[in-house]
């Protein structure tokens, strides 16, 4: 899989910083649905076509100015028409067919300009990409290389540091998968897309397994095969194409499967869930908290098995992040403040949070701006830094952690309130996801 390393807003040519270093959902604004769309003006390629889901029939739309940054309301174009002074003039000439026009097959020929063949030598190693900013990318992914329209053929000869600076590997390709064993329970932690997780659930008595949010559905078959488990159930947290665009390919790779969710626009759905609704996952018990304000079906699954002296699971979607939160994309602070400190809160602290995306140094950052003498926050972003250069995951944190450097669970103390310039949590609350939603992410 590989993405364009620059990719401009068509008004002023301004990159989005994030794109292939994750966080187009929590860094530029764009729910997962129009995270979809994003793929789908790229034409992003992935090692294996079939596990990606395509972008939604509405990717013909453009991106309302609600979903990206100010002053940015007209639709997001191909990224080339920006100007030969984002991509080179090779690309640039290959992307002249109108936003609506991309996802069909008068896109061909952008579509070739992000394939790549096999090019030995141009190897790179992920903690070197991820540290470069957009446009200034490491090598060819390992199994890719680079060959674009007119190279080499009178549009001059591209070296490896221009052929960099178009395309940026992607990173969950360098991205380890985790396993986290218990007496009880297991969960492999499956990286997906560019900064997601998918999550196998095992219930080690009996070996049947339950998949949180299966936006690669081969990933997982592989995954299930790999432990000689029998997958059953789908949890899914919510409707954005991040999480539940996989379900509807996975049911027809694996007949048989329950599929939950807590809202009618989850993909596959065979039971909505509410509230407090009980499930079974072999001999484990799942309590589906209800958690809206990310979106307003949002499940959160919390996995305990009785009489164990084993921590809890809690699988949070896009409501909690180690540090952070979701954007209110479709609720209220006061809807946040309750799924976070009313519900998700009161469980257990030695619950493991297992969230829906690799947010953590970014979140952590945000944090130390808000608290900036909260040694508990330094102590996590130095060893997020460590996990993350490595290649690991940073998940999971647990609630009583969170409640020590997370500043959206840290709305009662008096250090973030006194930061927001508010007196009450929810307002606090309110404030400083705001604040967020506007941060510059520091590069130290």
């Amino acid at each position: 899989m590989v993405q364009v390393a620059a990719v401009v807003w068509p008004q002023d040519g301004r990159p989005f910083a994030h794109v292939g270093r994750g966080g187009l959902e929590e860094e530029e604004g764009l729910p997962g649905q129009r995270a979809a769309h994003l793929l789908g003006v790229l034409r992003v390629v992935p090692p294996h076509t079939h596990d990606v889901p395509a972008p939604l029939p509405e990717s013909r739309q453009g991106f309302g100015g609600s979903h990206g940054r100010a002053g940015s309301p007209s639709p997001l174009g191909c990224p080339c028409r920006a100007g030969s002074r984002s991509l080179p003039a090779a690309t640039a000439r290959c992307c002249r067919s109108s936003p609506a026009s991309l996802p069909g097959s008068a896109n061909r020929p952008c579509r070739a300009a992000a394939r790549r063949q096999e090019e030995p030598g141009q190897r790179s190693t992920a903690p070197a990409a991820r540290r470069a900013g957009a446009g200034a990318g490491a090598g060819a992914v390992p199994g890719a290389a680079a060959r674009l329209p007119g190279a080499g053929r009178g549009a001059g000869s591209k070296g490896p540091a221009q052929l960099r600076a178009i395309f940026l590997h992607t990173e969950h390709e360098q991205r380890k998968s985790k396993t986290v064993t218990q007496a009880d329970m297991k969960v492999e932690l499956l990286p997906a897309l560019t900064d997601n997780y998918m999550y196998l659930l095992i219930d080690e008595e009996t070996k049947e397994a339950a998949i949180v949010d299966p936006v690669q559905p081969q990933k997982v078959l592989d995954a299930v095969k790999k432990h000689g488990v029998k997958l059953t159930t789908v949890l899914t947290t919510h409707h954005h194409w991040d999480h539940a665009g996989g379900n509807e390919k996975l049911v027809k790779m694996e007949t048989g499967l329950r599929v939950y969710g807590g809202d009618s626009r989850v993909g596959a759905l065979t039971q909505k869930v509410s509230h407090l609704t009980s499930l079974k996952v072999g001999s484990l018990n799942v309590k589906c908290l209800c958690t809206p304000c990310h979106t307003s079906g949002h499940i959160c699954y919390y996995v305990t098995k009785p009489n164990s002296s084993e921590p809890p699971a809690v699988f949070t979607g896009d409501t909690l992040f180690v540090a952070g939160c979701g954007k209110f994309f479709e609720g209220t602070p006061e809807e946040m403040y309750r799924a976070l400190i009313e519900i998700l809160g009161t469980l257990d602290p030695k619950t493991r949070v297992y969230c829906g995306h690799e947010y953590t140094i970014n979140n952590l950052k945000f944090a130390r701006h808000v608290e900036p003498n909260n040694a508990a926050i330094r102590e996590k972003l130095a060893w997020a830094k460590a996990k993350y250069d490595s290649g690991e995951p940073t998940i999971p944190s647990t609630i009583a952690e969170e409640f020590m450097y997370n500043p959206f669970m840290r709305v009662r103390e008096k250090t973030v309130q006194e930061h927001a310039g508010e007196t009450d949590p929810i307002r606090t609350m309110g404030a400083i996801r705001k604040e967020k939603d506007n941060f510059r992410i520091p590069k130290d």
